[in-house]
């Protein structure tokens, strides 16, 4: 039977889309997606059209190891807080830390997360975070894909089907994950005014 479907013969499918059988509407609206990294932090933003996704913009924030830890930190949230205010994203959509062993590593992670979030908090945009094993599920159908796998996906799936970089891939894999599984419930932020 399964000879049959790969050959072609045997019973044929029609095309449904599961958002309408689920009564899901796609997502509308502009994604920031993140991929913490103190070393190469990835920034994508992805406009998202009756469930269409184009690339805006992306930027790895390389910084060197020599640069301190502390100026990193402000840099990460500089440079997130130059996305939320030129772009006007709707969401942030953020990876989530995965299991790590080494304390300091998992320490730096959670440093750069703040940095992150704090950005977004003060400017008042929702906050949603995945694990990387479910953006890989949602964007390349194995949650143990590679990072060569996801990017080449996340340019299929982009309109325009440029090649990023793994780091901006990851951003906009994780942007493309949240507009895939979003519930639809809205959170309402107001901004932190000083």
């Amino acid at each position: 039977m399964w000879a049959d479907h790969l050959a072609g013969r045997g019973r044929t499918s029609v095309e449904v889309d599961s958002k309408v059988l689920l009564g899901k509407k796609p997502y509308d609206g502009i994604i920031l997606g993140v991929d913490p990294s103190l070393r190469g932090t990835g920034l994508a933003v992805l406009s998202f059209t009756s469930g269409q996704a184009s690339l805006s913009t992306s930027l790895t924030l390389k910084l060197k190891p020599k640069v301190p830890f502390d100026v990193c930190l402000g840099r990460i949230h500089q440079s997130v807080v130059s996305f939320l205010e030129a772009h006007e994203p709707r969401h942030l959509a953020l990876e989530q830390t995965i299991y790590v062993q080494n304390t300091k590593t998992a320490l730096i992670l959670g440093s750069v997360r703040g940095a992150v979030i704090s950005a977004a908090a003060v400017q008042g945009i929702p906050v949603f975070e995945y694990p990387p094993l479910r953006v890989k599920q949602a964007v390349v159908g194995y949650g143990r894909a590679s990072k060569e796998q996801v990017a080449r996906t996340v340019a299929q799936l982009l309109t325009s089907g440029e090649e990023l970089d793994f780091d901006e891939a990851d951003a906009a894999g994780v942007a493309l994950c949240h507009a895939m599984t979003w519930d639809g419930v809205e959170v309402l932020r107001s901004k932190i005014v000083e």
